[in-house]
């Protein structure tokens, strides 16, 4: 495993196991595996509705605490100073863990300023090890590490895979000192990256698939990653790729495949603003029902 020094001197892996869409039902294994087959960094956020079950591999796969790194995100309906201070309670308790090692903005929308002066709070008293935010873009970055800050963010999650590589946007964070971490660094498979056929051509040079290709070209340029899967070999695949490098050849052919343009939503488009807020409120309903139907 390779690690990121972030601006406060922590220590991340650079490559992350995700859990985002896998279900509660299957959460506990998939994180189980992953652990087994050597991750160290595992991502969650309130908003995927599966603290609770990553908490619990954490707690029976034989690991010390210290030697794990637990991402969670704040999700917008918890921003404002004290929401999101008891919403880190919250996730406390479900992560079954005393502090999160870095805890993310989830979207750059409502009063993420309130909620970031929690995690400040939280930060200072040893609660969250590291604090960031996630698809916040440049500007909003910039804000967030200039005007009556504290604590610089350590990290920016956002969208980055060859078609959407962010290269602007790494230039502004590494300016402030923050690292980013990509977030769908496959493109769930969307444009056929799987069998990109440049992506596809250097993998077999180094008798790698295009996925291992992705993660390397993310590593050498020093971007953390978070990726998922639930199937154990392509979990396994996924962390094969700290023993080849690409050739500088290489990683400007990858370079030439970005479009600058999102796989997924533009956070600027209003329309898509509101496509989270109910997105998320649909899911809550459903959790609750959920939760009522167990109760009786």
């Amino acid at each position: 495993m390779e690690y990121a020094r972030l601006n406060n001197g922590v220590k991340m892996p650079i490559l992350n196991f995700g859990v985002y869409q896998i279900p509660q039902a299957e959460t506990k294994e998939a994180v189980l595996n992953a652990i087994k087959i050597g991750y160290r960094g595992i991502d969650t956020a309130q908003s995927y509705f599966n603290e609770k079950e990553v908490g619990d591999a954490i707690r029976e796969c034989g690991i010390p605490r210290e030697e794990l790194f637990i991402t969670t995100k704040i999700w917008i309906d918890n921003y404002g100073y004290e929401k999101c201070k008891k919403s880190v309670e919250e996730s406390l308790k479900k992560l079954g863990t005393d502090y999160i090692d870095l805890v993310l903005l989830h979207q750059p929308f409502a009063d993420y300023y309130g909620a970031y002066r929690a995690l400040e709070e939280l930060y200072e008293n040893g609660k969250i090890k590291a604090i960031g935010v996630s698809n916040f873009y440049p500007d909003r970055l910039a804000d967030m590490c200039l005007f009556e800050r504290k604590v610089v963010p350590a990290v920016n999650q956002i969208e980055t895979n060859p078609m959407n590589a962010r290269f602007k946007d790494q230039e502004v964070a590494e300016k402030y000192g923050t690292k980013i971490m990509a977030w769908a660094p496959f493109g769930e498979g969307r444009n056929n990256m799987f069998e990109n056929v440049t992506l596809v051509e250097i993998g077999k040079k180094y008798n790698k698939s295009a996925a291992q290709v992705i993660l390397r070209w993310l590593i050498q340029r020093g971007v953390i990653i978070a990726c998922k899967s639930t199937h154990y070999e392509r979990i396994q695949q996924n962390f094969e790729v700290f023993d080849f490098e690409l050739s500088e050849d290489d990683m400007n052919k990858i370079k030439e495949l970005n479009k600058d343009d999102s796989l997924f939503f533009n956070h600027q488009d209003p329309n898509m603003v509101e496509w989270f807020d109910n997105m998320v409120k649909t899911r809550r309903e459903q959790q609750d029902a959920s939760k009522e139907k167990k109760n009786w």
